[in-house]
């Protein structure tokens, strides 16, 4: 039985034992699984991935094999990162499966071969089907949608080399039923959506690099010729997530080009995402969300800065409830949106559960930002009360600036403001807004100018274990938690937590010429400055947080309170850090090296530091998360140590991805390569393994190789709260 179905079962008989148990005789009556009623065993199989069913609570006994191919159980099934199923166990489970399943997704499960991929012919009773990320052919999508007579949902990638011409008529007849389609466009295409006379949801999302592996630029010309324009007469949701890149922005015009003369009468969802601080001008814009204004219904709305003006946006919301709201980069729109928000310009605010105000009144690289150029407590406080449902807010790249003065309590504080979003699940922070204050002490250090021949004669402090006192109180006057301390209490629910400095960009190459565009220098905010370990242990007050993000703060002198935080914060389950302290050396490793031992949930782990240090110590602490699927280190001028890297994948046999962009030659990051996939890659056959030099001019089309669905995960590091997912046809 795996550990999942154990720990349940243990779970189960633990507290039924202690709810028998009678204090008055003292006895207690055991009660194990097999005496609970089916319906009780079903509600618990619920949370058991179909491949533990199948494969082995199904074994145990007879009455376990009756319920776990129970229909309840085998209608909606993921086998998503399910990442021990290979091809061979999947083709059992599709068996198992095909007179049963009505939704079914292979998102991302990028190691299965294209011949089992092809078995999903067999499940004809499926109506709701995700094969994105999945080896597929225009052949075999014909083959498949030929027999998936019944099927309202897909969601898949067109590739290079996609052909709509190859599609059967039965596989065109099937695609003029569907209600629901997903495309992840890695090729200039339509796909198929010239065949879909019935969408009512569009999802698209946008990879297309700008040019060819031989270097030969790509363009969309070819499109043009393609007698099929999409339609969208019964649309009602329009999403499209776009990567860097000119390409990307030319496809996404076309597929708008219907929007400029007709815009669908029932369209209530709208968002685009377009990266980079010039998205391409859409003159159809302002008349599109006019239109989304005058029906009364509009759920959600994005649009890239350059297409919206105040007017426009007013139009838009004025009279709508909407869910979700994007303005990301739009300091134009600032004060449009408090307007709407705060004043009667929607009709119920409370509707709202997701905002985006990423960098919505962001003054580059000033240091002098006048009060309007911030976020005002007050207004976020009226916020707060008038859309008091919200569950997911980012307010990166935007400052906030907190005036310790006499006179003014915690209760002014942003994050006082903030603690009355009771609902939260998620938020981006930027880190100034968690100071209570200038650490004056630091400032005071970093303004005196020593005399030359002090610089000359000072020794270098030495950085190491001696100085390292986990639970030691900062000595910094300027560390005030208070502000924090008041968010933390008012939002005990958070499961998502991102907190990141105004000067962070990650070293990889994908996104980074769109961040650096928009992303000032670091050091720039003082207030920034000072947050620090303090700051860090007081997120111990937050039990359910499972997705930890912290970069940018150069306040963070030892880590200490990392240790802090994951000895309290016990279901962590994704940890992201990345320029953490110093850039010039990586003074917090002691800390780092012990909150990895407790970490013992975490399944992702990224990691980015310009001196890392993967050494034997490193890989024996990281060995103690024993759950840990995906790790990613970058590290400019990092080292690694090759024996113990493959020790550590030999005990955490459930890592599946090991990308590791490091110093180092070639060769050596070459032979660790090869070593770790001959090693385990018959075992785990999801197994990804990227060993690379950071700053190789050969790293852009080595990441390009690398399955979307492992890179959106953990190697971008980007902020997704308050973003929009591309729903999931399931």
């Amino acid at each position: 039985m795996s550990g999942t179905m154990r720990g349940i079962s243990e779970d189960m008989d633990r507290q039924i034992v202690q709810a028998v148990f009678d204090e008055d005789t003292m006895s207690s009556t055991s009660v194990g699984m097999s005496d609970l009623s089916d319906e009780i065993l079903l509600c618990i199989l619920r949370h058991v991935p179909v491949c533990d069913l199948v494969r082995n609570v199904a074994n145990v006994c007879h009455k376990l094999h009756t319920l776990c191919h129970d229909k309840t159980l085998l209608t909606n099934v993921s086998l998503s990162e399910e990442y021990l199923a290979d091809d061979l166990l999947v083709r059992h489970i599709l068996k198992q499966l095909a007179n049963h399943v009505q939704s079914l997704s292979l998102n991302g499960c990028y190691w299965l071969c294209g011949s089992t991929v092809e078995l999903l012919a067999r499940c004809r009773g499926v109506t709701h089907l995700d094969v994105t990320g999945c080896r597929l052919t225009s052949l075999r999508l014909s083959r498949l949608l030929s027999s998936l007579s019944l099927l309202r949902s897909l969601a898949f990638d067109v590739t290079p080399g996609f052909n709509s011409a190859q599609l059967s008529s039965e596989a065109v007849d099937s695609l003029s039923r569907l209600s629901e389609l997903r495309q992840t466009l890695l090729t200039p295409s339509y796909g198929v959506v010239p065949c879909c006379a019935q969408l009512r949801k569009l999802m698209l999302q946008f990879d297309i690099s700008d040019v060819t592996r031989e270097g030969i630029g790509v363009c969309c010309q070819l499109m043009m010729g393609q007698s099929s324009v999409p339609h969208y007469q019964q649309l009602e949701e329009f999403t499209a997530r776009l990567a860097p890149g000119e390409v990307n922005q030319t496809l996404l015009l076309l597929y708008l080009a219907v929007f400029s003369v007709h815009v669908p009468k029932g369209l209530k969802v709208f968002l685009v995402s377009i990266p980079g601080p010039n998205p391409a001008h859409w003159p159809a814009a302002p008349s599109l969300a006019q239109s989304l204004g005058q029906r009364g219904d509009l759920e959600a709305l994005q649009l890239p800065r350059s297409w919206l003006d105040s007017l426009s946006l007013k139009r838009a919301l004025e009279g709508n409830s909407p869910k979700h709201l994007s303005f990301s980069r739009c300091p134009a729109l600032w004060p449009q949106v408090f307007q709407s928000l705060l004043e009667g310009g929607v009709k119920d605010a409370t509707q709202l559960t997701s905002l985006n105000l990423s960098g919505i009144n962001k003054v580059l690289y000033s240091e002098c930002r006048s009060v309007e150029d911030q976020l005002v407590p007050d207004t976020m406080s009226r916020l707060a009360v008038g859309c008091s449902n919200i569950k997911h807010l980012n307010l990166m790249h935007t400052h906030y600036h907190h005036e310790n003065s006499p006179g003014l309590g915690a209760e002014t504080h942003l994050c006082a403001s903030l603690a009355k979003l009771t609902h939260l699940r998620s938020l981006t922070l930027p880190a100034c807004a968690l100071s209570d204050g200038l650490n004056t002490h630091q400032i005071s250090t970093n303004n005196v100018s020593p005399s030359p021949l002090f610089l000359g004669l000072k020794k270098t402090p030495r950085v190491g274990l001696q100085n390292y006192k986990p639970d030691s109180e900062s000595s910094l006057s300027g560390d005030s938690t208070s502000g924090l301390t008041l968010l933390l209490a008012g939002c005990p629910f958070l499961e998502t937590l991102e907190l990141i400095g105004p000067g962070f960009v990650s070293a990889l190459p994908r996104l980074e010429p769109c961040t650096r565009a928009s992303v000032e220098p670091r050091g720039m905010c003082a207030w920034a400055r000072g947050v620090g370990d303090a700051h860090l242990a007081a997120l111990e007050a937050l039990p359910r947080l499972r997705r930890l993000t912290l970069a940018g703060l150069p306040g963070v002198l030892k880590g200490t309170g990392l240790i802090q935080l994951t000895r309290q914060c016990n279901d962590l389950q994704v940890l992201s850090l990345a320029n953490m302290g110093s850039l010039k050396t990586m003074n917090y490793t002691p800390a780092l090296l012990d909150t990895l031992k407790q970490c013992t949930q975490l399944q992702e782990l990224r990691l980015e530091q310009p001196y890392l240090n993967a050494n034997a110590s490193f890989f024996e602490a990281l060995s103690c998360c024993s759950r840990l699927q995906r790790l990613c280190l970058i590290s400019r001028s990092g080292t690694f140590d090759p024996s113990a890297a493959e020790t550590f994948m030999e005990r955490c046999c459930h890592v599946i991805m090991c990308h590791m962009f490091m110093g180092g030659t070639l060769v050596a990051c070459r032979t660790l390569q090869k070593a770790l996939l001959d090693r385990f890659s018959v075992e785990r056959s999801a197994l990804s393994v990227v060993i690379y030099p950071l700053q190789h001019e050969d790293l852009p089309s080595v990441i390009r190789d690398i399955p979307l669905t492992l890179l959106d995960r953990i190697t971008l590091f980007q902020s997704h709260v308050a973003q929009p997912p591309h729903s999931s046809p399931l």
